[in-house]
């Protein structure tokens, strides 16, 4: 069947339709990973967005049941070159096409990727719909136009009560913003013991768990659509330790009062160079997001720089030069992608470690 994917520009491309047949509206984004589809596509971090495969066919190994980030996927439609038919893997319980019909997400196929990926590196991400063909195309376009894009999206992607992973280790409260499912398994595999809360929790009924530490979950959005997480964090920060990941760095930062910004097209991949600061070790990382720290913003805060993207220089990691807090935009729980920075999470684990050594 016949579809198109429009662009607030102006610009039309017609396609196959495959997955759902209903229509879709988001911010159109791309990403550059060469595998992991399953993994990006219930990414809650990809919440209300149009996401875009620059890697030419994508749905050849199917869908398993071990690779969701979350239950359903978060995305709002799919765009590629090639749609694979069949799958091929032993893993495989069903086709891409059979999934997205399930979970009622659309598809378009036969893009031109390398062209529209071009285009968005250029203008920057936009607003998109994937739509039937119309007799009316302006009156489309209108539409699109005048959609305003939720800013809830975290508040829809978040758990809405507290729940517990029993462990024998360190007690962990996560905050979750939109929080992957591989961020649990890598604490469950350092024996944590994990409770996950709500996005809005306060900081008494946070540390009523009595935490070894806390971590501050990835998600979707603008940072600076949570103001009341920043005044939980500033509570919670120098009583345990903190870590955050992807949105939760950005918390982290604008709570210790530095700035973000919206980038153009922002990191979407398994395939980004971070560098270590104090190391100069360099990490092939996970990325997935659309905001950044500004790193001039750092300068009148007590927060240090700790890791840097080589590509364009933007901020990939801070610590708190006074509390034990640290933050990287990267995902180290890398699913999809390299397990280069799989080690922070063990930093993770001796801080909260010498913390309470410190304070027992």
């Amino acid at each position: 069947m016949k579809r198109l994917l429009i662009l607030e520009d102006g610009t039309c491309y017609e396609g196959e339709g495959f997955g759902a047949p209903n229509s879709a509206t988001g911010e159109l984004v791309f990403t550059t990973g060469m595998s992991g589809y399953q993994e990006m596509m219930t990414d809650p971090s990809f919440k209300g967005q149009i996401l875009l495969f620059t890697y030419p066919t994508i749905g050849n190994y199917g869908i398993n049941r071990d690779d969701f980030e979350s239950m359903s996927p978060a995305c709002s439609a799919v765009v590629v070159r090639d749609v694979a038919r069949v799958a091929s893997n032993w893993r495989s319980q069903a086709t891409l096409d059979e999934f997205l019909k399930r979970k009622g997400v659309p598809g378009i196929s036969g893009i031109d990727t390398r062209a529209l990926t071009k285009k968005i590196r250029e203008k920057g991400a936009m607003k998109a719909s994937i739509i039937d063909v119309v007799s009316d195309i302006n009156h489309a376009y209108d539409q699109l136009r005048a959609t305003v894009l939720p800013s809830t999206q975290v508040q829809a992607v978040s758990t809405t009560k507290p729940y517990s992973i029993p462990g024998t280790g360190a007690n962990v409260v996560i905050i979750d913003f939109g929080m992957k499912q591989s961020i649990l398994r890598e604490l469950i595999k350092r024996d944590c013991h994990i409770t996950v809360v709500p996005y809005d929790t306060t900081a008494k009924e946070i540390l009523s768990y009595r935490p070894d530490g806390v971590m501050l979950s990835n998600g979707p959005g603008n940072p600076k659509d949570l103001p009341l997480a920043l005044k939980t964090i500033l509570k919670i920060q120098g009583v345990v330790p903190i870590f955050g990941i992807c949105l939760g760095h950005q918390l982290l930062s604008l709570a210790n009062g530095a700035d973000t910004y919206k980038m153009r097209f922002g990191h979407r991949g398994g395939n980004h160079a971070v560098r270590e600061i104090a190391s100069d070790s360099v990490y092939f990382t996970s990325q997935n997001h659309g905001y950044a720290v500004s790193l001039d913003s750092l300068d009148t805060t007590e927060l240090m720089l700790t890791h840097v993207d080589i590509n364009d220089g933007s901020v990939e990691g801070v610590k708190h030069k006074n509390h034990p807090a640290f933050s990287v935009q990267f995902h180290p729980d890398a699913a999809p992608g390299p397990h280069d920075a799989e080690s922070i999470f063990d930093e993770f684990i001796e801080l909260m470690e010498n913390w309470g050594n410190k304070h027992a």
